[in-house]
């Protein structure tokens, strides 16, 4: 995994929901971390901050630092709640990793060799992706950054379902059936227009003549 995030926290002591509101008027983000067979940990992090971690698309399939009273803490994202209108981060749940169990996670799909696909440059043809992202398990030193789907060979008609994911080594997918599609390369119908019939008539009347 080449990117790496780190949250500096601080211990949150008081509770309820006019404590959250001031927290969050603070430009703090009331968090909470458990897992791992400990204690559930309140703590608040800066908004600012982390809002701008959560614009990376890795932030939510990376194995992510908090870095609390002087300690480290292995955890991933595992709910964040955001204002239905503004850009705010309400709450955030994260959890504890531990290195010798696995873990569950959903990963993106990234899609390489599009623009030379044997099925657009030669056969006309359209990708469809079928996914965006897909959940994987496996211990977290095995935790990939994105599933890579290359689409170079794909041709006309081929479809690329989860069984035939070349996956790294210690992951499996955790949902989907192996028979889901990915992606798909489909030709473009072309039609082609009569000629008007007012058109026709007209030419076999002057054959006629």
């Amino acid at each position: 995994m080449l990117n790496k995030f780190e949250i500096v926290a601080e211990p949150r002591t008081a509770q309820g929901k006019g404590a959250s509101r001031r927290l969050r008027r603070e430009g703090k983000i009331p968090a909470i971390m458990y897992g791992a067979g400990k204690e559930p940990t309140n703590i608040e992090v800066d908004h600012e901050k982390t809002m701008l971690q959560t614009e990376h698309e890795a932030f939510y399939s990376h194995i992510l630092t908090i870095k609390l009273n002087g300690n480290d803490e292995k955890v991933i994202v595992k709910d964040m709640q955001r204002h239905p209108v503004r850009k705010l981060i309400l709450h955030m749940d994260f959890l504890r990793v531990d290195e010798n169990a696995e873990l569950t996670l959903r990963v993106p799909v990234h899609y390489t060799n599009e623009d030379i696909c044997v099925g657009v440059k030669q056969g006309g043809g359209i990708i469809t992706h079928y996914l965006n992202d897909l959940e994987v398990s496996c211990l977290p030193k095995d935790l990939p950054e994105y599933i890579e789907v290359d689409l170079a060979t794909l041709a006309v008609g081929q479809v690329v379902h989860i069984a035939d994911l070349n996956l790294p080594a210690g992951v499996r997918v955790a949902g989907g059936e192996g028979s889901q599609p990915v992606v798909t390369c489909i030709a473009l119908k072309v039609e082609v227009q009569e000629a008007a019939p007012a058109a026709a008539a007209a030419k076999g009347k002057g054959k006629g003549k």
